[in-house]
C-alpha cells in the first residue's frame, strides 16, 4: 500500500511540474478582466485592445485568458481607475482627463501645440509612462497601477454642430465640450465656454444643443456616430489631444508569472507603436468620409493661425504653473515631455 501511495504522490508531483512548465495547460491559465468605455465598432478596441489580448494569449500558449467588458459594462469611463484599484477589473482603459484629480500630471500629452502627428506624441509619452519613466514614478506607481500600452490621439480640432465657423470670433461664447484639464484652458483662450463631459455623452449633448461643438479628433467622429451632426471643423490645428492608457493593477501584476509579465509588456510596447499608425491612417480616411457627410473643412486664415499659435503656446505654461502651486511637478513633467518630443 505504501508503494502504491508513493507512486501516486510521484504522479501528482509530476503533473504539478508539468502544469508549471507547460504554460498552455488548463491548470496554468489565468483569467484577466479587461474593461473600457469604447462603443462597439470603435477603432481602438479593433486595432489595439483585441489584438493585444489575442497576441498575449498566443505568446503564452493560452496561459492567459481574457474576459473583455467594453462599452462601460463594468462602469463609467471616469470610474475605470477605481475599478482597477479595487479589483473589479484587472486591466482597464484609464484616461487621465477623466480622473484629473488623481492624475493631473499624466495629461501632459494633451497640451495643445506640441506635436503634429499621433506617433510623435505617443512615442514621447511612452518614455514618460513606461517602467521607470517620470510619470510612472510620480503618478502611476503611487496609484498602484502600471501602463501596459498607450495612445496619444491626433491633434484635436474644433467641431461645430449648427453654428457657422467663419473665423476665430465665431467661437466666442459657444459651449464647447472638452475632456477637462488643459483643453478647458484652451477653450477659454478661444473665448468659448468649456463644458466637460465623457466622450460617450457627446452625441446626445450635440444633438440636443446642450453643447454647440467639441474639441475632438477626426478619427473618433465616426466611432461615436457624430458624422452628419458636425457641420464645420478646423483642419491642421492643434487644440490639444487625448491620452488613452490601458493599465493593470499592481495586485494583478504581482500575481502573474515573470513569463506572463514579459509577454504583457512586450506586446503592450508593440501595440503602442502600432496603434498610433492606425490612428493617423484613420484620421485621414475619416476626414474624407465626414466631409462627404456634410462637414465643411475650415482652414484658418494666416492671422487666425498666428493667434491660435500664440494662445495655445501659453496653455502649457499655465497648466504647469498651476500644478507647481499645488506641489505637483508640473514644470518638470512638461520639460520632460518636450525633451522626449525632440
Amino acid at each position: 500500500m505504501k508503494h502504491v501511495k508513493k507512486h501516486a504522490l510521484l504522479a501528482v508531483s509530476m503533473a504539478a511540474l508539468l502544469g508549471v512548465s507547460q504554460s498552455g495547460s488548463a491548470a496554468d491559465a489565468v483569467k484577466l478582466r479587461v474593461a473600457d468605455s469604447f462603443p462597439a465598432g470603435h477603432y481602438i478596441p479593433k486595432a489595439l485592445t483585441k489584438p493585444f489580448m489575442d497576441e498575449v494569449a498566443k505568446r503564452t500558449n493560452n496561459a492567459v485568458k481574457f474576459e473583455y467588458y467594453p462599452a462601460e459594462q463594468l462602469g463609467k469611463a471616469k470610474d475605470m481607475l477605481s475599478l482597477t484599484q479595487s479589483g473589479v477589473t484587472d486591466i482597464a482603459y484609464v484616461a487621465p482627463s477623466f480622473v484629473s484629480d488623481k492624475m493631473p500630471l499624466a495629461a501632459v500629452a494633451e497640451l495643445p501645440g506640441n506635436f503634429s502627428e499621433s506617433c510623435q506624441g505617443t512615442a514621447a509619452y511612452w518614455e514618460l509612462v513606461k517602467k521607470g519613466g517620470i510619470l510612472d514614478e510620480k503618478e502611476f506607481k503611487p496609484l498602484g497601477v502600471r501602463v501596459l500600452f498607450t495612445l496619444v490621439l491626433p491633434p484635436y480640432q474644433v467641431f461645430l454642430g449648427k453654428s457657422e465657423f467663419k473665423d476665430l470670433k465665431s467661437l466666442e461664447g459657444l459651449k464647447i465640450r472638452t475632456s477637462g484639464g488643459a483643453k478647458d484652458i484652451a477653450a477659454r483662450k478661444l473665448k468659448a465656454v468649456p463644458v466637460q463631459m465623457a466622450t460617450p455623452e457627446v452625441r446626445e449633448a450635440l444633438s440636443r444643443g446642450t453643447i454647440d461643438g467639441m474639441l475632438f479628433p477626426y478619427s473618433s467622429i465616426i466611432s461615436y456616430d457624430l458624422q452628419g451632426l458636425v457641420k464645420h471643423s478646423t483642419v491642421g490645428e492643434n487644440f490639444g489631444s487625448f491620452v488613452v492608457n490601458y493599465v493593470i493593477s499592481d495586485k494583478s501584476w504581482n500575481s502573474l508569472s515573470p513569463e506572463v509579465q514579459n509577454a504583457l509588456m512586450e506586446v503592450g510596447h508593440e501595440m503602442t507603436e502600432k496603434g498610433c499608425k492606425v490612428s493617423e491612417e484613420r484620421e485621414k480616411e475619416d476626414m474624407k468620409t465626414i466631409e462627404k457627410a456634410g462637414d465643411t473643412l475650415v482652414t484658418l486664415s494666416a492671422d487666425d493661425k498666428k493667434e491660435v499659435h500664440d494662445l495655445m503656446s501659453s496653455v502649457g505654461q499655465e497648466w504647469a504653473a498651476a500644478l507647481d502651486k499645488r506641489g505637483k511637478a508640473g514644470t518638470e513633467v512638461l520639460d520632460a515631455y518636450k525633451g522626449a518630443l525632440k
